[in-house]
């Protein structure tokens, strides 16, 4: 079946949809977004990322599309008529159409495009050898915590990698630690087992899987410390990975091409993976 999307109160074939030449998202890049899996036709963590979307929202000044009950509502129905067992749901909101200027325009209303993507969710154990990640220096802007649709920079990071036959990159700040991916979240595990990540704030995005993991690796008793560590550190650790709603939790096995610990996943990622599967069952009724 072809897919549907949804743009500003019209459900539409997904190659028909389409916004305004003068839409804010696409001039200024005025806007915020989610993305949030699905499992079994349910949204897993869909409370923060509607949570997280509500601060992106205020942070830059938009108001909500709709209330976010009507939201959950437009999203179930993205779910329905795509027929979406597992996969991704993507919604964006921007300021609006209106005449190019780049103070904020009076009385505008939000724009809300929405689509949805089939793709096979998170496996009960680790099925790859890890990846291996780049370290660059970050050159976002200063409010990293708003899930901003301006990623010019998170763009130019990932193609870096991708030149460089890494999954990922990790961004360094002037003080040489690191701040995250370049679209996920990053740890490390001590010697001793504890994991390591830095603390949410102005300079990263307060990932929605990244919580739920330090939940329940919480629950599980495991030693957490949320401060920054420098890329020296993460080469020597025991064990790295990332996080996100797109890569699940996966285990990072050389960092610039120096192998970190063994070269391939180590325990207490299987752990957390283990874990982290059984939690998005459940967030998809066990199915």
């Amino acid at each position: 079946m072809s897919r549907i999307a949804y743009v500003n109160g019209r459900y539409a074939p997904h190659c028909e949809a389409a916004v305004h030449v003068e839409d804010r998202g696409y001039q200024f890049s005025d806007g915020v977004y989610e993305v949030i899996m699905v499992r079994a036709g349910r949204m897993v963590d869909g409370n923060g990322h509607l949570e997280r979307l509500g601060r992106s929202l205020e942070a830059v000044k938009i108001d909500w599309p709709m209330n976010r009950r009507s939201l959950e509502v437009v999203i179930g129905e993205v779910v329905r008529r795509n027929r979406l067992r597992d996969g991704f749901i993507y919604l964006q909101v921007t300021r609006g159409v209106v005449r190019r200027d780049h103070q904020f325009p009076d009385n505008i209303q939000p724009s809300l495009v929405m689509t949805a993507r089939r793709c096979a969710v998170l496996a009960d154990s680790l099925d790859d050898l890890g990846v291996g990640v780049i370290t660059i220096p970050d050159t976002r802007w200063k409010r990293c915590d708003i899930k901003s649709i301006s990623l010019l920079s998170n763009v130019l990071s990932k193609q870096e990698a991708r030149e460089a036959g890494a999954y990922e990159a990790w961004l360094v700040d002037e003080e040489g630690y690191v701040t995250e991916g370049a679209s996920s979240n990053a740890w490390i595990v001590t010697g001793a087992g504890g994991l390591v990540t830095r603390p949410v704030g102005r300079a990263l995005l307060g990932g929605v899987t990244r919580q739920t993991v330090l939940e329940l690796a919480r629950g599980e008793g495991v030693a957490l410390c949320e401060r920054p560590f420098t890329v020296e550190e993460a080469r020597v650790a025991a064990e790295a990975f990332l996080t996100s709603t797109t890569s699940f939790i996966k285990p990072v096995v050389s960092i610039d091409g120096v192998k970190v610990g063994a070269g391939r996943p180590g325990p207490v990622c299987a752990s957390l993976t283990a874990l982290y599967a059984a939690y998005v069952k459940a967030q998809g009724g066990g199915e």
